[in-house]
């Protein structure tokens, strides 16, 4: 065993009080109390329960061996309830509402409201289910959309931390939508405020903030930004209407960014690729970036006409 250097170790054991000294400044990122904070891990485990709960022949559970499936399902409800009710309980205790509150009341309160509202929940989701399934030619059927969509996933994980927001819980939604982000690349604020049958196709790189208000039956494509139209103004923002509305039956296609809390996409409207909307359009209005010219060199350098396919083509349709 190879034999340390006796000065190196005293260096060491300097350094080690060097940078505990660190921790004395009395800085949010000094806190040395553990358990202070919601559990990340146990947050996920949750979200994986609640997947069974939502969709509970469709996801393996292993913890339990039960015959009667309502059984199983009964176990489960417990397990979510004490555990979801611990972690309220902790979010509560470190956040400003623990003043002049019974902590370990409210948390039992808001769990016990937040459980009631799953059919609820699930009601929503199986409307998203039907959306995706109608609106992708590409799913076989709606046992692979509820296994497989990354968009469906996102949306489910967002309803559930909405019912948190919506209830005032610290941090928890936030980890768990940040979580489906880092699942999927869709970025949802557990505030943003979603209507039934809400279709997410592809998914990647989608973006939609706290404000933003979206109506029933629409449609969201890779790459779209429902944002803010400026955030310079940081806190004084806070609580502030930030994000666009999109009324019902609006397809975004692919790349497309909306930024603004004045900004109201119409119903019925159809938002072309790459288009970037700061102001309001009416109902019924189809927005498109009118195309780039082409150029076409063979070999030798001389420019070819293509052949176009038709007067009239799929642009708004970016995959």
């Amino acid at each position: 065993m190879e034999k340390q250097n006796p000065g190196f170790e005293a260096r060491v054991q300097a350094l080690a009080e060097y940078i505990l000294d660190d921790y004395g400044n009395e800085r949010v990122i000094d806190r040395l109390e553990l358990f202070s904070q919601p559990d990340r891990q146990i947050i996920e485990a949750l979200i994986g329960k609640l997947f069974r709960l939502v969709f509970p022949g469709y996801f393996r559970d292993y913890t339990y061996r039960i015959y009667n499936p309502r059984n199983s399902l009964s176990a489960l409800i417990e397990d979510v309830a004490f555990h979801l009710n611990r972690q309220i309980g902790i979010a509560l205790r470190g956040s400003a509402q623990a003043q002049d509150t019974d902590v370990a009341r409210t948390a039992e309160d808001i769990t016990e409201v937040f459980l009631k509202k799953l059919p609820e929940i699930r009601a929503y989701v199986e409307t998203d289910l039907q959306a995706a399934y109608d609106g992708d030619p590409a799913a076989s059927s709606k046992a692979e959309v509820i296994i497989a969509y990354p968009g469906l996933y996102a949306i489910t994980i967002n309803r559930l931390a909405h019912v948190l927001y919506e209830l005032n819980v610290p941090l928890i939604p936030r980890i768990m939508t940040e979580y489906a982000h880092s699942r999927t690349g869709i970025d949802i604020h557990p505030g943003a405020r979603i209507g039934r049958y809400f279709f997410i196709d592809h998914g990647t790189g989608i973006v939609i903030g706290e404000t933003t208000v979206i109506g029933e039956s629409v449609k969201v494509y890779q790459g779209v930004t429902l944002g803010a139209l400026s955030t310079r103004g940081g806190q004084k923002l806070h609580g502030k209407r930030r994000h666009p509305t999109i009324e019902d039956n609006v397809t975004i296609y692919a790349g497309a960014s909306i930024l603004g809390g004045e900004t109201v996409i119409g119903h019925d409207s159809v938002i072309g690729s790459n288009a970037f909307i700061t102001h309001p359009i009416a109902p019924g209005t189809r927005v498109s970036i009118k195309n780039q010219e082409l150029q076409y060199k063979n070999g030798l350098g001389y420019v070819l006409q293509p052949e176009v396919p038709g007067d009239d083509p799929e642009w708004f349709y970016v995959i």
